[in-house]
């Protein structure tokens, strides 16, 4: 843009020039001195080629001259136009990338800046001898695309102003994030993956190793202003604490972060924001930081943002730095085939003057002069006599060879379409039309390196991970150590391996050492997300890995073991008939039974005796034939819980129990009537007999069975698994469906005691020889004292031992009814039969 108003002036000030008077005439003779410099060879297809090749050394700028353009040429500026004209040359020999057509070039040089850069596309864009663009008198070269291997803000420059006409810029750089908006930059075609590639890589590698404490060094520049503003939230996502976040001078030292580093000494992990050319001017002030830190300082490893492989060689620099590591592209595996690479390629010294026809142009419009080179033979050669060689450039192959199919296959699209037209030669390419064949899928295809479209349509690519382990007295030993694909990290363990055996084992970079499994993190009130303390996980809860941030809850049907690191099948379990208390259980049961059994033969062997007679001796019966199913009812709640015996196991007890209890009630009842019979007109005579005792059985035992219908009905019993009330079992059970109706049983049993205990205990001293009062009395009390005992020990008991406390109630509550009723009279029966008269009853009576 400058040189076109530069021009417009020149124009403007002919008509003019008597009348002004400038104390600083322009003078347009150049200086002496190197002039800038293009390479050119002719061909069907053009496509230029802007690189930074050369350096200047600036000079005085007079304000009446033009500038000098004294150029000093590096071997590495040789080498990269070498590489690329040799990969043209190939590319033409090739027959499989361009059919009946050739491919020209016209390199030119920008000196790594802008002022250079605009120059040279002046020339390109200008066919003529003079630099005014789009002015076609002269050459009839068409400028295709152009390759651009510049910097962003040399590429920004381009694009500005190569879009105008439509001309599409190649890139064989890291794309800029700046240039990656289609809508301002639509000519702009990067053919690899734009800035920030191996920054999700980078995240991973952080994670895999656990380096979660870490310093981020970036320059202070825009570029690094924007690294530490992406890069940052991607790590805080991960919970990666960046402790330590600076920008300086490239120039400068880092002494204000000195304090920093002594703070975090644990920091041994810094990714480095780093362009290829200022690695060491990173690595010196880094250098001199650590050595001015008092203690052992463990080695650091750098990972750095280059997408490439930076060769670094022995040096007492490196003394603080464990490894250096980067993430190259990846190539294909079958470039190396190619036979562009079966060739070694040799050339002379001063190939210049054998290979191109140099020239220098001047104009009148042209502010500066520029020196042609155009070739004249092939750059190949086989013999190596004071030759040097050249690598092959595989980057810049890739590159071109992709131009040359895209080129190729719009040329035949243009064929194609002007078939059949009479025309004068072949129809020439036009760069409007050529762009649309740079935009198809099939582009990245043709290319040596792994790229490849994401799922949404962005250039991704895999990346190799490549270590350079410093070594004490050797040069670092390089190793690739693993691969980032298709966004998932490979790690190879081999050469972990070999690292351990050389004792360069990778350091760590944490606050704390790593929370082990069965631990989980606890933060510091604060302190950075990543300083905490190791807790053992809650009961119940688990922890398989390191460094976790909250335990998992085993399954209903696991538990923790006591490490907590892993779950383990819960033991099931219920009162079986194996254990030791149920067998206790059992014999307590099997021998209340076979006394119950032995008190019923003795009261029906001796029948007819005056004891056995009184207080109504089918109530005894009733009552000890009650007590045998109570004993028996028992072994309902002993063994596996099935439908049948939880249907059964609090219906039959309750029933029979009610039975039981009813007996007694209504031996207490005949007891009290028995005596108010005795006296003179007293008409309760005609209540006693057996229809009294039998309506009160029955109509006690019938509210207990009614409420039992009703529980069935509504809610019974069923099977169930207790998973949560022990630790590391499962209890088998009977859940008792309504708990409701369960404690109306028990309250309805209890209502019947309290009843028949109070009863009993107002009948105690009525006088008679074999008054039952008192027996009953003792025998309801020891029946409540038991159940009452019952309710909050059960309440408070779980599993098999809740069962066997059911189980010892009902023994002991059953046990206590035989026990204090019916051993006084078989104690009479059996050793005091002379008290087992009716004579004996009678003075009782009298008495």
């Amino acid at each position: 843009m400058d040189h076109l108003l530069l021009v417009l002036m020149l124009l403007m000030s002919q008509p003019v020039s008597g009348k002004l008077r400038m104390k600083c005439p322009l003078n347009l003779y150049h200086q002496d001195g190197e002039k800038p410099w293009s390479y050119y060879k002719p061909g069907n297809l053009l496509i230029s080629i802007l690189i930074s090749a050369s350096a200047i050394k600036y000079a005085t700028l007079p304000f009446n001259m033009a500038p000098s353009s004294k150029i000093h040429f590096s071997f590495y500026g040789k080498e990269r136009i070498l590489q690329m004209i040799f990969n043209i040359e190939v590319i033409n020999k090739n027959h499989q990338f361009l059919h009946n057509l050739t491919l020209g070039y016209n390199i030119h040089d920008n000196y790594v800046s802008t002022l250079g850069t605009s120059d040279a596309l002046m020339d390109m864009l200008s066919t003529g001898k003079a630099n005014v663009p789009n002015y076609t008198c002269g050459r009839k070269d068409n400028l295709l695309a152009l390759i651009d291997g510049a910097l962003e803000d040399v590429s920004i420059q381009m694009s500005t102003l190569l879009s105008p006409n439509k001309i599409s810029q190649v890139s064989e750089r890291i794309a800029s994030q700046a240039l990656s908006d289609n809508g301002q930059f639509p000519f702009f075609h990067p053919l690899l993956p734009k800035e920030g590639i191996q920054y999700p890589g980078i995240v991973q590698l952080l994670l895999h190793f656990g380096w979660i404490l870490i310093g981020l060094f970036a320059p202070d520049s825009e570029k690094g202003e924007n690294f530490i503003r992406s890069f940052t939230p991607m790590l805080v996502k991960k919970r990666i604490c960046v402790v330590i976040s600076q920008q300086f001078s490239m120039t400068g030292l880092i002494a204000p972060f000195r304090d920093a580093i002594s703070k975090w000494k644990q920091v041994n992990a810094f990714v480095h924001f780093i362009e290829f050319d200022s690695i060491w001017v990173r690595i010196i002030p880094f250098h001199l930081t650590f050595e001015n830190l008092p203690g052992p300082i463990e080695g650091k490893v750098w990972i750095m943002t280059v997408a490439g492989v930076y060769s670094v060689r022995k040096d007492r620099l490196l003394k603080y730095i464990h490894s250096i590591w980067s993430f190259p592209l990846q190539w294909k595996k079958s470039w190396r085939k190619d036979d562009a690479y079966k060739t070694h390629f040799f050339v002379e010294h001063e190939f210049q003057a054998k290979y191109f026809h140099c020239s220098v142009s001047k104009d009148t419009f042209s502010v500066k002069g520029r020196k042609r080179c155009t070739q004249k033979g092939p750059l190949e050669t086989q013999e190596k006599n004071n030759r040097v060689q050249i690598p092959n450039g595989s980057i810049t192959y890739s590159v071109i060879k992709i131009l040359a199919h895209t080129l190729n296959a719009a040329s035949k699209s243009q064929r194609r379409r002007k078939k059949g037209e009479e025309r004068l030669g072949a129809p020439m390419l036009q760069p409007w039309k050529f762009h649309p064949f740079l935009k198809m899928k099939e582009v990245y295809n043709l290319s040596l390196m792994k790229v490849y479209l994401d799922q949404n349509g962005v250039i991704a690519a895999d990346l190799w991970i490549f270590s350079r382990v410093v070594l004490p007295k050797e040069d670092p030993l390089e190793k690739y150590l693993g691969s980032f694909e298709r966004q998932r990290l490979k790690i190879n363990q081999t050469v972990l391996s070999q690292l351990k055996l050389l004792n360069k084992s990778l350091p760590q970079s944490k606050c704390v050492e790593s929370c082990h499994p069965g631990f989980v993190k606890k933060s510091r009130e604060g302190e950075p997300v990543c300083c905490y303390d190791c807790v053992p996980c809650p009961e119940g809860t688990i922890s398989t890995q390191e460094d976790t941030d909250k335990c998992t809850k085993c399954p209903d049907y696991q538990y923790p073991t006591k490490s907590r690191v892993e779950c383990i099948p819960k033991r099931i379990t219920f009162l079986s008939y194996e254990e030791h208390l149920s067998f206790i259980l059992i014999s307590f049961a099997l021998l209340l039974f076979l006394t119950a059994g032995l008190v019923l033969i003795i009261f029906l062997k001796y029948l007819e005796t005056p004891i056995v007679k009184a207080n109504n001796r089918d109530l005894s019966f009733i009552l000890l034939i009650s007590l045998l199913l109570c004993f028996l009812s028992s072994f309902f709640f002993i063994g596996h819980p099935r439908k049948a015996t939880c249907l059964l196991r609090q219906t039959v007890f309750s029933i029979v129990f009610s039975v039981a209890v009813s007996s007694v009630l209504a031996k207490t009842i005949t007891v009290i009537l028995a005596f108010l019979a005795s006296k003179p007109g007293n008409k309760v005579r005609r209540w006693l007999g057996k229809s009294l005792a039998n309506s009160i059985i029955f109509s006690c035992s019938a509210v207990q069975i009614l409420i039992c219908a009703i529980w069935l009905g509504v809610s019974p019993p069923f099977p169930d698994s207790d998973l949560h009330s022990q630790s590391g079992e499962i209890i088998l059970q009977c859940n008792e469906g309504s708990v409701t109706m369960f404690y109306v049983v028990l309250g309805y049993m209890g209502f019947l005691a309290a009843i028949c205990f109070t009863v009993a205990f107002l009948a105690r001293n009525l006088p008679g020889a074999f008054n039952e009062a008192k027996l009953i009395t003792f025998s309801m009390l020891v029946f409540c004292s038991v159940w009452v005992s019952f309710l909050p020990t059960y309440l408070s008991t779980k599993g098999k031992s809740m069962v066997a406390l059911q189980v010892f109630s009902i023994l002991a509550s059953s046990a206590g009814l035989l026990g204090c009723i019916f051993f006084p009279k078989c104690y009479i029966i059996i050793l005091r039969p002379d008290l087992n008269t009716k004579e004996h009853l009678m003075t009782k009576v009298g008495e």
